[in-house]
């Protein structure tokens, strides 16, 4: 479960098996029992949240936004593409 990095506690990774064929490019979201994914492409967008209120997955998306290119970098990096 690769980390890419962590910001108020919260952990963003994704997990090393992202299916067969590769899901499109996202981001997990982690803090304690709570989770939420991120689409990154072709917008970022909730895919699924179990936990976090609203203003938290707009600061999360805002965060996402800015480290969008890292992000894309660390997944293409980490799925040899």
């Amino acid at each position: 479960m690769p980390k890419v990095f962590e910001w108020k506690g919260c952990r963003f990774h994704f997990f090393s098996n992202e299916g067969v064929p590769l899901e499109a490019i996202h981001i997990h979201v982690r803090k304690g029992p709570n989770r939420a994914k991120f689409w990154i492409e072709p917008i970022i967008s909730l895919a699924s949240n179990y936990g976090f209120n609203s203003k938290e997955l707009n600061e999360f998306k805002s965060n996402i936004e800015e480290n969008k290119n890292m992000i894309k970098d660390k997944w293409n990096e980490h799925f040899n593409i």
